[in-house]
């Protein structure tokens, strides 16, 4: 697992990311438990996430930031990485951020992929 804290800070939210190998529903439940297991991240808002499975297909979860799990998806379908999760967490400031929570998912997702690949885990 590889987790990179505070990628960025708009307007009162954060945002983090994390990224991992997966290849089971059960492997995706344990990945998203193990990363809430961490003090900072169980108090986060949000855990949007999306994975690839070589043997179950795309899954993807909003966790109540509409949108965001189908952003994530569609950047590891373009980058062609099966057995991968890519998880983005926002702590929520209070404040809309509109379409630039996008914009910042999108930033979120391509450091976690980046990661992966540094880390030998991608591409």
């Amino acid at each position: 697992m590889i987790v990179l804290e505070d990628i960025l800070r708009d307007r009162g939210s954060r945002y983090a990311a994390a990224g991992g190998r997966v290849t089971s529903k059960a492997e995706i439940d344990a990945f998203l438990a193990t990363l809430r297991r961490r003090r900072k991240f169980d108090k986060a808002t949000h855990h949007s996430w999306a994975a690839l499975l070589a043997d179950g297909g795309p899954l993807k979860n909003d966790d109540g930031e509409a949108g965001a799990g189908a952003v994530i998806l569609k950047m590891l379908e373009r980058e062609g990485v099966p057995d991968r999760i890519v998880v983005v967490t926002r702590w929520y400031g209070g404040v809309h951020l509109g379409g630039d929570r996008f914009a910042h998912i999108v930033t979120c997702t391509r450091a976690a992929l980046a990661a992966l690949r540094g880390d030998g885990d991608v591409g």
